[in-house]
């Protein structure tokens, strides 16, 4: 989904929290939490838009309403080992998206 749509369903309180999700090679996509399933944003091509920073989180976020957000990330010894016993679950870290200065 492009921006403006997605700001589109922040506005109106359709996305209950935004995930941040840390990806191998330094980037993040940004992927919305709605009652309907997850909706990933795009860029205008339709491909997943690629973030490099929760600056630019920040500043692509920042005239929409406030959603609780959180970075998303796998924990690299279990994709790696795998024999930790019990549940395999990501880290999930809590992003501010006001203004870090």
């Amino acid at each position: 989904m492009q921006l403006s749509a997605f700001g589109e369903h922040i506005a109106n309180g359709h996305v209950d929290e935004l995930e941040l999700l840390s990806l191998e090679g330094g980037f993040y996509l940004l992927r919305a939490l709605t009652a309907n399933g997850p909706i990933t944003l795009s860029d205008a091509h339709g491909q997943p838009l690629r973030l490099r920073s929760t600056t630019e989180l920040r500043d692509l976020l920042g005239e929409l309403p406030v959603v609780p957000c959180v970075l998303v990330q796998q924990v690299v010894h279990d994709e790696m080992c795998g024999q930790r016993e019990g549940p395999v679950a990501p880290l999930r870290l809590p992003v501010s998206l006001a203004s870090q200065w």
